[in-house]
């Protein structure tokens, strides 16, 4: 699989797979048949470019849906529509990052404290488990940077419930190696695997499961011995209210008729699918992609952000023409913009997260001044609010959302 992170690349991904998204992809989307060549051709891979931001979600639909119906192409919509709504739920309660930011690094003082449990987590992240499946998914997370969507559900339970390892240990692995590490869907990932996303109900990680869905890789099926075969749902005393922030409105010409900055970050890499209503004087990165975690993030992962952000900055500078700066931690975001004559910051949405954590507090002054035009598309902002509980309340809108948005379907 070529993992080049740029715009160009991702396109070419979604033209290779559009073709499979229909049918194909709803009876084959559950087998991981391995990284080999062609082995996850039944699965888009698009993740890693959807979450830089090199692609948005309704380009994606639209590609989908003008080669398939919305019946045949039912599976995948409703997968993309799974990566909105587990933004909207992260936003309506952001606390629970918080949250897992705190266990996170009060399970790695633990770790610290103790040689026991230093000694079990050391063989899971190195894959020395003696469970030959996780093993192998260890390994093939630090040596590609991506694990198969069922592979990390079924790789989070064995953690969870057999190694009886903490989860935000676990969360934590999968955000400093994976390239799409997103800090919504990760997080409310392994929480809905340890039964704290929708409480009392846990996923429990099957042998006979996985022997039958790892049938296509090339050593043939794999094993996973001892697993729990009974396990309790974590709980968890605090409750997380739900409240929807206010989100921006549209963006008009009008609101940037001012000379304005285009801020770009981890999660918004390029201008295309931000639509912008006008030209800016000048083109800001600024990466944070280290922030994940407090330990040392992957190379695939690192190389991934940090050459979608710098192409998408060259990019931007050639099509509006205009001058780019990188605005590195640590650092005042003042000179920038007065060298640059100008006096506003268009700045794609800080979801909540680490992109949020880095940035924030930096644009506060300017966004106290009422010197920052957020940017928000259209479907997140539609779909978010219905993001209240599960992903039912979010999936019995999709119809009427993509005909909100104008994402038509090919009949």
């Amino acid at each position: 699989m070529d993992w080049t992170p740029t715009r160009a690349r991702g396109l070419n991904r979604l033209a290779e797979f559009c073709p499979a998204a229909g049918q194909l992809y709803a009876a084959e989307r559950n087998h991981d048949n391995g990284p080999a060549a062609g082995g996850r051709a039944n699965v888009s891979q698009l993740s890693p470019w959807l979450h830089a931001g090199l692609l948005g979600a309704p380009e994606v639909l639209a590609a989908v849906l003008g080669q398939h119906s919305p019946r045949a192409a039912e599976k995948f919509i409703a997968e993309v529509f799974w990566r909105l709504y587990f933004k909207g739920y992260l936003e309506q309660r952001p606390a629970i990052w918080d949250d897992y930011r705190a266990g996170r690094d009060h399970a790695l003082a633990a770790l610290d404290a103790n040689a026991g449990l230093r000694k079990a987590y050391g063989a899971a992240v190195e894959g020395r488990t003696g469970i030959a499946a996780f093993d192998l998914w260890a390994q093939e997370l630090q040596a590609t940077g991506y694990l198969h969507n069922h592979a990390r559900m079924w790789f989070a339970s064995i953690w969870i419930f057999t190694l009886k390892l903490d989860w935000r240990l676990g969360a934590d692995l999968f955000l400093k190696h994976l390239m799409d590490a997103d800090a919504a869907a990760n997080t409310l990932s392994w929480r809905w695997v340890a039964g704290l996303h929708t409480q009392g109900k846990h996923y429990l990680a099957r042998a006979e499961n996985i022997a039958r869905y790892t049938a296509g890789h090339s050593g043939g099926p794999l094993a996973a011995k001892g697993l729990a075969e009974d396990a309790e749902p974590l709980s968890e005393p605090q409750d997380y209210p739900r409240r929807l922030p206010d989100l921006p409105p549209p963006v008009s010409e009008a609101d940037l008729g001012e000379p304005f900055a285009l801020l770009l970050h981890d999660e918004a890499s390029h201008h295309a699918p931000l639509a912008l209503p006008g030209v800016p004087a000048l083109v800001i990165g600024a990466g944070r992609a280290a922030v994940r975690s407090p330990g040392v993030l992957g190379s695939h992962a690192a190389a991934f952000a940090q050459g979608a952000l710098a192409g998408g900055m060259a990019e931007a500078a050639a099509t509006f023409g205009c001058a780019a700066a990188q605005w590195r931690a640590g650092e005042p975001l003042a000179p920038l913009l007065e060298a640059a004559g100008v006096a506003r910051i268009a700045v794609p949405y800080l979801p909540a997260g680490w992109t949020r954590d880095a940035l924030a507090p930096g644009l506060a002054p300017w966004q106290a001044e009422g010197r920052v035009v957020t940017l928000l598309g259209d479907l997140d902002r539609a779909t978010w609010p219905h993001a209240k509980a599960g992903f039912f309340g979010v999936a019995k809108q999709i119809e009427a959302l993509l005909g909100e948005c104008g994402i038509a379907g090919a009949g």
